[in-house]
């Protein structure tokens, strides 16, 4: 394996390879040098709602709102094999085509000359390739990648080699070409900033635990996310999407990409919050149709307090908001749809205003056989780590599904068998959500969803 340099995330070096985007901080609108607007890219399966805190960190720093970017992939999810099309899933080739689109548009819309691309797992691997074959050297400066399988998640023989995530695979392999003088492995004339668990990321194990195969090698080390000239920083403990998502993985990218501390990684309150999003299933397609019905709730019991205060059918952009919210409140979002049924999510107050609070239904599911109600508890911008986190789902600090050790779970589902209607709390790392149970029989499904 070729030598990579790797980075503390304390070491102050982190911030050197981006020196031109100093901030002037007494700046009241900052240039596009200093500022650049900045393209999210999320990874497999996901979609722009998990940029959600990571742009409230941004936001509360100073970087202008309105030049942070955030997209939805149709079909998101890596096909089988990158070759072979695949209903539902998307290759290579169209995720970069995507990306492309979508940084033109933010090059119009601004007026600036180039962009800052930020991808999660997968994302770096879209930003990769448009920046190498797809024309993207010319209008990025700066790539930041959180747990990018750089070296894919495996690298075995015989094993779905020409899956995107393999290391043996084409695609991985011409990405990964040494170029210039020196060898390296990201393209040249952009800066590069990775951004690695020490050991607890589940996509870069020696071990095939996490793809079904346990015990047996994949050919991929912790490191397996560093590439060869770029800035490699290690954020210790944390799990395959805190390397993205998490206040570490802020302050090392803020660090990159301005030379400087954040002055925080604590999101600021602001007094007018507008909330936003869109209704969209798997695909990250609109669910077209459906309705989105908001409440106030009593925090500590799931309680409505009185009368829906908002309420929107949904039609083909998806989007259920404008919103006007209040930073202290509690809130239910009842989505309704023709072909899921009703979805009921608690979420925790929201200090700032969001334009990605995507709501995605759950289902009743065959193993679901039998409950009178079916709570999910759900962390998307991290998983629950049973030696690392504090937490408990109604009242139990095992949570099925979750492993003892290893960090690679984000949800936990709860099956209850009483017919009446009760409370359901579930807490991690102080985060604190309490909903309402609903009759299965009708479809309906409760969904506690942590921010943090």
């Amino acid at each position: 394996m070729q030598t990579r340099r790797t980075l503390l995330v304390t070491m102050a070096a982190a911030g050197t390879a981006a020196a031109m985007l100093t901030a002037c901080a007494t700046s009241p609108t900052p240039s596009y040098t200093e500022r650049p607007p900045i393209v999210f890219m999320h990874g497999n399966g996901d979609s722009a709602a998990l940029w959600q805190t990571t742009i409230w960190r941004f936001e509360s720093n100073g970087w202008p709102r309105d030049r942070l970017f955030t997209v939805d992939q149709p079909n998101p999810t890596a096909r089988d094999d990158d070759a072979v099309a695949q209903p539902g899933r998307s290759s290579t080739g169209e995720s970069a085509v995507f990306l492309k689109a979508e940084v033109d548009k933010v090059l119009k819309a601004t007026g600036a000359s180039k962009v800052v691309l930020i991808g999660n797992s997968r994302g770096g691997n879209t930003i990769r390739n448009y920046v190498q074959n797809g024309g993207g050297a010319a209008v990025v400066s700066h790539v930041v990648l959180g747990g990018n399988p750089a070296h894919g998640i495996w690298a075995v023989k015989g094993l779905r080699e020409n899956n995107e995530f393999s290391g043996l695979s084409g695609f991985m392999q011409q990405l990964n070409a040494p170029k210039g003088p020196n060898g390296e492995e990201v393209t040249p004339g952009v800066k590069w900033l990775t951004l690695r668990s020490d050991n607890n990321d589940k996509y870069a194990q020696p071990d095939g635990v996490w793809i079904g195969a346990p015990g047996k090698p994949t050919n991929i080390g912790f490191d397996g996310p560093a590439l060869k000239g770029a800035t490699n920083i290690v954020l210790p403990r944390v799990d395959h999407r805190e390397t993205s998502f998490s206040p570490a993985a802020f302050a090392a990218t803020w660090q990159f990409l301005t030379g400087q501390a954040p002055q925080s990684n604590e999101v600021a309150p602001e007094a007018n919050v507008v909330l936003n999003g869109r209704a969209i299933g798997a695909e990250n397609l609109s669910l077209n149709g459906a309705t989105v019905t908001v409440y106030a709730v009593n925090a500590a019991t799931g309680a409505r307090l009185g009368e829906a205060v908002f309420t929107k059918s949904i039609g083909a952009d998806g989007r259920w908001g404008p919103f006007k919210a209040r930073g202290d409140a509690a809130y239910e979002f009842v989505l309704a749809t023709p072909s899921y049924g009703t979805t009921h999510i608690y979420r925790s107050p929201f200090p700032r205003s969001s334009s990605v609070v995507n709501l995605r239904p759950e289902r009743v599911v065959p193993a679901d056989g039998g409950a009178n109600a079916v709570v999910v508890f759900t962390r998307p911008r991290g998983y629950f780590d049973a030696q690392r986190d504090t937490m408990r789902f109604d009242g139990q600090s095992a949570l099925a599904g979750v492993p003892p050790k290893g960090a690679g779970v984000s949800s936990s589902r709860l099956r209850i068998a009483a017919e009446q209607p009760r409370a359901v709390t579930g807490e991690f790392n102080g985060e604190r959500i309490t909903g309402l149970t609903w009759p299965a029989v009708k479809e309906h499904v409760t969904v506690l969803e942590l921010t943090y």
